[in-house]
């Protein structure tokens, strides 16, 4: 067993420029699981993948974030919640790709500290031939 590659993604940080509010957006907006905190960073869970809300602690790390795109089953369903729970969103969902018989859709959205991310979803398509 090798031990000197990478493994898996274990944590993705999220610059941020207020913790509570961010931690709000994440939490009650997003319905992710708060894990814990301190008073400059907050860890949710993603179904296994951590992700880390952190004020950054140099200028460097001050930019926005990889854009993150959280999988739903119903894009469509997703969008119109999160649209009513106020989420600025940058487009509609759309398809992105088209598989044998699948569809990939995605929309993009801004978090409250302005970073951008994606939902997507994976739909099979069914032909009746």
């Amino acid at each position: 067993m090798q031990t000197d590659r990478i493994q898996k993604v274990g944590q993705i940080a999220v610059p941020v420029h207020d913790i509570e509010r961010s931690i709000h957006f994440y939490e009650d907006i997003l319905g992710l699981k708060l894990l814990f905190r301190t008073e400059s960073m907050a860890f949710f869970d993603c179904k296994g993948i951590r992700i880390l809300l952190s004020l950054p602690e140099k200028e460097e790390f001050a930019h926005s974030s990889s854009v993150i795109y959280f999988q739903v089953e119903h894009i469509k369903q997703a969008y119109e919640s999160l649209k009513e729970k106020g989420v600025t969103f940058i487009d509609s969902p759309h398809v992105v790709a088209k598989m044998k018989n699948t569809e990939s859709w995605m929309v993009f959205f801004k978090d409250s500290e302005g970073n951008t991310h994606g939902l997507m979803s994976e739909v099979e398509i069914y032909s009746y031939s």
